[in-house]
């Protein structure tokens, strides 16, 4: 089966082309190319419709599209078939990721609109995250507001981690679905997920992307209070939104949010480089050892994502604070350029530390064929 998979962000869109030949053994990338919203003045919809008749033009219709969706809500815990219906409720999550929803929302509707009656298929990052028990998920908060809002911890970056465990499962010779893991996806979004059992039981990231670990411009955990003593000073919830979003993390640390900017400058010395790493660093660390509890006892540690998988300084730092538990780095391998699945920490080091390539578009068109239950050549 031919998977067009669609994967929208709030400034872009990435798209592959996919051949799945035989789910879930193999997945082989036909086309892959980026959009930018802002280079294109037609707008979403009539940017999205471009790249369908390129793709259509160059390599025929696909056989199906797959979506990846940030927020599912309460109502989505595995992929569901696109209806118009589906498309309305993905909107209305748009309070919890006004951004990436709303780009989602109109790929779908771009997509029936030229292509009408081919199967489409959304996959939710949420998913993953729908078996983290209630005291793990639960905001101490009064029951009237729990109830009057989808006030929990839905956790992101679902698709990537369930393919990062499934992998490190191959690669550790484990049998599915056994995997105890700390999952680090760390790129400019950030998060760190506990899996017991090949189930996700608890995640930094919470109602929405913006609690947990210092990312490229997010700011993570904070004291709620700060938001109070804003809003006080007479900023509005627009610009609290702004600042905790767009303008904090390494960005407001470091004056960048890229983590290679970043790294060069530590290695010269540069104080705000040098505390945006320690910064980052040491939350991750504190998350890996809390998680190391809840799963108890990890089977490894897996660095994903665009900088787990490339910044050999930013796993350094994180494992240099969790050496008192005994992760101990292996320096050589650390620093290689291997690529696919290898370990970087030594054979005496408490917990095996791992590198799993991020591959979101592989497993939503798996996840595309597997729903349709179809594997067209």
């Amino acid at each position: 089966m031919r998977v067009l998979v669609l994967n929208p962000g709030s400034s872009s869109l990435k798209y592959h082309l996919r051949e799945t030949a035989g789910v879930p053994t193999g997945n082989a990338v036909l086309h892959s190319g980026q959009l930018e919203w802002a280079d294109d003045q037609q707008g979403r919809g009539g940017s999205l419709r471009r790249v369908l008749l390129e793709v259509e033009r160059d390599f025929g219709r696909p056989d199906a599209i797959g979506h990846r969706v940030v927020h599912g809500g309460e109502s989505y815990t595995s992929p569901v078939s696109v209806t118009s219906d589906v498309i309305a409720m993905i909107r209305s999550l748009g309070t919890l990721a006004p951004l990436h929803n709303a780009s989602s929302a109109d790929c779908m509707e771009a997509a029936a609109d030229l292509w009408p009656g081919l199967p489409q298929v959304a996959v939710f990052d949420t998913s993953f995250h729908r078996s983290i028990p209630d005291f793990a998920s639960r905001y101490a908060v009064p029951e009237n507001a729990y109830m009057a809002h989808p006030i929990r911890r839905y956790g992101f970056h679902g698709i990537s981690v369930e393919l990062a465990c499934r992998d490190a499962e191959g690669f550790l010779a484990k049998p599915n679905g056994s995997l105890n893991a700390v999952v680090a996806h760390i790129g400019n979004g950030a998060s760190v997920t506990a899996v017991k059992a090949g189930r996700s039981v608890d995640t930094s990231m919470g109602m929405t992307p913006l609690e947990g670990l210092v990312m490229g411009t997010r700011c993570g955990d904070l004291d709620p209070a700060l938001v109070l003593l804003m809003l006080g000073e007479g900023a509005t919830a627009s610009d609290v939104d702004d600042i905790l979003n767009h303008r904090s993390g390494l960005l407001s640390l470091a004056g960048t949010a890229d983590m290679r900017t970043i790294a060069a400058g530590f290695h010269r010395g540069d104080p705000g480089a040098v505390l945006a790493v320690q910064a980052s660093s040491y939350r991750l660390a504190k998350y890996i050892a809390a998680y190391a509890m809840a799963v108890g006892g990890p089977d490894a540690v897996i660095f994903t994502g665009g900088i787990g998988e490339n910044s050999a300084l930013y796993r350094a730092a994180t494992l240099e604070w969790l050496r008192p538990l005994g992760y101990a780095l292996d320096e050589d391998a650390n620093q290689s350029d291997q690529t696919g699945i290898r370990t970087v920490s030594t054979t005496g080091s408490a917990v095996p530390v791992l590198v799993v390539p991020s591959d979101e578009e592989r497993a939503i068109a798996e996840s595309t064929a597997s729903l349709l239950g179809s594997d067209k050549k």
